[in-house]
């Protein structure tokens, strides 16, 4: 088996209670012993949500990693942005995950920004290249998108505006993924565009996020998570099976990397890359 060790990102979301935080911090303890390249911090869409993201990169950083930020556009203005930048750069962030995001319920589609593309390029003229800008791409196609061929294209913008490489939403289809950059590949994009992994842990987590982030569980899956019911461990042990079984096939093909999605857990990441040979 190959066991070459590929660059590894981590994902966290910003806790929301002290409980929590302290809960992450060990969490992020054990996953460093995969010397990830960086963690990234999601975005909330309120302000609170927002200051938890810094206040969790700096944690980050002090520990030793680098951190990258989560910036949404949707809803914001040009000086919000801005003054978002400026606290990041104070701060010694390196690299910046810029997205769209999610209109929060309530909100009109108001704001200076449309697009990520919007984003990066904004950054880009604001910033030069102080920056490492890492968008999303979608290789199952953006759940508002109007067809694929659209979702390649919003990828391109993106590129065209500055972005370096891309970070996919979880996917457990290889195929589609081998498909979509060669898609990219063909209309001359040179980016890394790293698979994200969502370890399967939950099969009700996993529905509903799947559901509502357009990701296709595949009805194999589907179906044998439905009949383990409430057996949390036979859907962790399936989990850690399916997800291995992926990576391996990405890493045989010769992705730049992996992303994965640690839903703030250490257990099924630091698993699946035991299994790895990492």
């Amino acid at each position: 088996m190959n066991s070459k060790k590929l660059p590894i990102s981590l994902e966290f979301f910003p806790p929301k209670t002290e409980e929590g935080a302290v809960k992450l911090r060990a969490v992020r303890q054990k996953l460093y012993a995969l010397r990830p390249e960086f963690c990234s911090v999601t975005f909330g869409a309120g302000g609170s949500t927002q200051e938890g993201t810094l206040a969790a990169v700096k944690e980050i950083m002090t520990e030793g990693c680098p951190a990258a930020p989560h910036l949404s556009c949707i809803g914001q203005s040009h000086e919000s942005i801005r003054e978002r930048l400026a606290a990041y750069a104070a701060a010694g962030v390196k690299r910046i995950v810029a997205l769209r995001g999610d209109l929060p319920s309530g909100y009109g589609l108001g704001g200076e920004f449309r697009y990520a593309s919007d984003l990066v390029a904004f950054i880009r003229a604001e910033t030069g290249r102080q920056f490492q800008l890492e968008v999303a791409a979608y290789p199952e196609v953006h759940p508002q998108s109007k067809s694929p061929e659209a979702d390649l294209a919003a990828f391109l913008a993106k590129v065209e505006a500055g972005a370096d490489s891309g970070i996919t939403q979880y996917f457990f289809n290889a195929d589609a993924y081998l498909r979509y950059v060669d898609e990219l590949r063909k209309r001359g994009v040179q980016v890394p565009v790293v698979p994200g992994i969502m370890p399967i842990t939950s099969s009700t987590q996993l529905l509903r996020f799947s559901d509502a982030c357009g990701a296709e569980i595949p009805r194999w899956i589907r179906l044998r998570l439905q009949a383990f019911g409430d057996d949390s461990e036979s859907i962790k042990a399936f989990g850690l099976d399916v997800v291995t079984a992926l990576c391996e096939r990405l890493r045989a093909e010769g992705v730049p990397g992996i992303h994965f999605y640690t839903m703030n857990q250490s257990v099924a990441t630091l698993e699946i890359c035991r299994r790895l040979g990492w």
